[in-house]
This record gives C-alpha cells, sequence and structure tokens, in this order.
C-alpha cells in the first residue's frame, strides 16, 4: 500500500520539476532595427523610390506632349482574270504577288532608305529636336543612322500577314509635323509600288518586246533588199513586166504572121525580082529576129554580162526577195500582236496602294504614356530589388 502511495507521488513530482522549468525559461526581447534593415530601407530608398520620382518629375514637368497621326493601306493588284479563266472558272487564290508586294513595303518602310527620301519632303531632324526634352527628342546626332535608330522609336509599323494590311503610327511633338510624316511615307510607299508593278511590267513584255524588235529589223531589212533589187534591174513589179513582154512578143508574133501572108502573096502575084519582096523578107527576119531576142530573155544565157542576165533568173531572185518579205511582213504582226498581248496582261496585273486609314492631324497629344511608363518602370525596378534583396539574404544565410 505504501509502495503504491510513493509511485503515485513520484510523477507527480516530476510534472511539477516540468512546469518549474517552462516557467522559469525568459521570453523574447522585443524586435529592433538592425544595421541591415537600415541597408534594406536605404536601397530601396535608392533603386525604387528615388528613379520613381526623379522619371515622374521628368514625365510629368520636362517631358513635351507627342502627337500620333495613323496611318493604313494595302497592296492590291488589278487582276480581273483573263478570258480562259472567265470561262474554265480558274482563279487566283494564293495572291502571291501583292503578299510578295507588301512584305518588301513593310521592310522598306523601315529601312534607311525611306528615312532619306522622308527627309527630302520633310525636315525630320527639325522635327524631332527638343532641347528642353533630351530623352525623348532626337539628340544632336543627326547622322542618318542615328535618325534611322530614332526613326524607328517614333514610327511604328504593324503588319497583318493574314490580310496583307499595313497600319503606321508615327508620332511628333506636333500634329502638323506628324501629319506631314504620314503624308510623305504614303507618297513614297506609293511611288515605290509604282517602281515594283513597273518593273514587274518590263519583265513581263521584255522578251516580247525583244521579239517585235527583231522582227521589225528583219522585215527593214527585206525590204531594204527588195528595193535595191528594183533599183539595180529597174523592175518595179516582175509580174506586169513579164505581162508586158509576153504581150509584145505575142504582137511581134501577129506581125510576123501578117509579114509571111504578105510576102507570100507578093510572091505568088509578083517576079522573083521585085523590090518589095526583097522589104518583106527583111521585114520577117527583123521580125524573127527581135521574137528570138525577146525569148532569150526569158531563158538561162550562160554567156551574159551582168547587165544581160537571163530575165528567168532575175524572176526568180525577185520571188525569194518578196517571199522574204511576206514572211517579214506575217512575222512583224504576230510578235506585234504578242507584244500587245504581253502589254495588256502587265496592265491587268498592275499593282497599286489602297489606302483604307487616310493620315490626320492629331488634336490631343496621347504619347508620352506617363502612367503607362511609370508603371512599368515601377515593376521593373521593384523586382530587380526585390531579386537583389533574396541574393542577400541567401547569401547571408550561407555564411
Amino acid at each position: 500500500m505504501q509502495g503504491q502511495v510513493l509511485r503515485q507521488v513520484a510523477p507527480q513530482k516530476g510534472a511539477a520539476a516540468r512546469v518549474a522549468r517552462v516557467a522559469a525559461t525568459p521570453s523574447a526581447r522585443p524586435a529592433r532595427a538592425r544595421r541591415r534593415h537600415w541597408g534594406l530601407l536605404l536601397s530601396l530608398l535608392a533603386m525604387v523610390v528615388a528613379p520613381m520620382a526623379l522619371a515622374g518629375w521628368y514625365l510629368f514637368t520636362v517631358a513635351e506632349d507627342q502627337y500620333a497621326s495613323r496611318l493604313g493601306f494595302s497592296v492590291r493588284k488589278e487582276d480581273t482574270g483573263s478570258a480562259v479563266e472567265i470561262l474554265g472558272g480558274i482563279t487566283d487564290l494564293t495572291g502571291g504577288s501583292s503578299t510578295n508586294d507588301t512584305d518588301i513595303l513593310f521592310e522598306y518602310i523601315q529601312s534607311p532608305n525611306m528615312v532619306r527620301a522622308v527627309m527630302q519632303q520633310v525636315d525630320l531632324v527639325a522635327a524631332y529636336t527638343r532641347p528642353d526634352d533630351p530623352v525623348f527628342s532626337l539628340g544632336e546626332d543627326t547622322r542618318i543612322e542615328a535618325v534611322s535608330d530614332y526613326w524607328t522609336r517614333m514610327v511604328q509599323v504593324y503588319f497583318d500577314r493574314s490580310s496583307h494590311l499595313i497600319e503606321i503610327r508615327v508620332r511628333a511633338f506636333a500634329p502638323e509635323d506628324a501629319l506631314a510624316i504620314a503624308r510623305a511615307i504614303r507618297a513614297e510607299s506609293d511611288r515605290t509600288i509604282n517602281a515594283l508593278s513597273a518593273v514587274a511590267r518590263e519583265d513581263a513584255t521584255r522578251y516580247a518586246r525583244a521579239e517585235r524588235d527583231r522582227a521589225l529589223q528583219r522585215l527593214k531589212a527585206a525590204r531594204t533588199a527588195l528595193t535595191e533589187f528594183r533599183t539595180k534591174h529597174q523592175i518595179v513589179d516582175p509580174e506586169a513586166d513579164i505581162r508586158g513582154r509576153m504581150g509584145l512578143l505575142n504582137t511581134l508574133q501577129a506581125e510576123l504572121a501578117n509579114a509571111l501572108i504578105e510576102l507570100d502573096l507578093l510572091r505568088q502575084n509578083s517576079r522573083a525580082d521585085d523590090p518589095r519582096i526583097v522589104q518583106s523578107e527583111r521585114r520577117v527576119l527583123v521580125i524573127r529576129q527581135r521574137i528570138s531576142e525577146e525569148r532569150a530573155r526569158f531563158s538561162q544565157d550562160g554567156d551574159a554580162s551582168e547587165e544581160q542576165e537571163a530575165y528567168s533568173r532575175l524572176i526568180g531572185q525577185y520571188e525569194a526577195l518578196a517571199v522574204d518579205q511576206k514572211f517579214a511582213e506575217e512575222a512583224y504582226v504576230a510578235t506585234l500582236a504578242a507584244y500587245d498581248a504581253a502589254v495588256a496582261e502587265a496592265q491587268r496585273q498592275s499593282r497599286y496602294l489602297a489606302t483604307y486609314i487616310e493620315p490626320t492631324a492629331a488634336e490631343t497629344p496621347l504619347f508620352p504614356q506617363r502612367w503607362i511608363l511609370l508603371l512599368t518602370l515601377l515593376g521593373a525596378l521593384a523586382t530587380a530589388w526585390t531579386v537583389l534583396t533574396m541574393v542577400y539574404y541567401s547569401l547571408r544565410d550561407r555564411r
């Protein structure tokens, strides 16, 4: 009985001791700011608060207002479809040429060449120079490289590749400057598209024009050769000349028949020594000689000189020249028709600039977007300060 009491008392004494020990443990001291805390606060002020205050002061007191002028256009092709496409129901659904032209124009607007072209119409240095606003203005460097870099900041180009639409937002410190720059961009873009269309039209018609020129030269050479032949041999139309000579030969043959009849009558009614018979015989001889000479001109005469060349050979040469001229004329007509068709096809597929947003002068300055810039700057500074703080504490905990 006594042992049970002692066992019950013993646990009670142990619990009391533990309670006493817990009661004797001292409490935590109040938190105090240490040097690292002041360092974090100073870093926050230096990295976030001070830059934000400086940026806010500059944006709302120094930075000048900027006006924006919008411009939107697309490259279109005058393609109504040829007769074969209309009858067959074939249409061009790809629009490859227009797409390529739009891509070229998109890259050209952001290039230094566009900057040079616009500077010929608008004084970009004067429009973008503001001595009181060194952050958002052009600055003292006015070389084409610096102006081109600044151009990409003030001229934003948006290109929708699905619809092939280009939209441009032009900013400037004065609304009239923004409007003038937008109009200059549209004019230069229109000139560029016209130049591309002219190049495409030149490529499409170059071969047809070369063939037409060659056919024209061939026709001129054939006509010149025929003219020289006529001048040399004094023959304008050999066929008419042949008909004339054949008529002369027929006339001589008729005269010969009449002379022979007269000679036979004289021989029957007169003496053999009658002078009329001698005269008639001479007349028959002369007519026969003339007939022989005329027939000889239609035959090949190997012994004749160049001036007395056989008439049959002249006719062959003339016919060869006439065939060459006729072939050259037909070839020229064919190439001329092909050239006209190529020109019509090239003009049918010409490109043009379709403007769907006309540039206008802005009335309200929308830039710089001060609150958006401040919030963006705050997020960047706060993120940087937080990352640096975490790095600092991680290095501190490792020591």
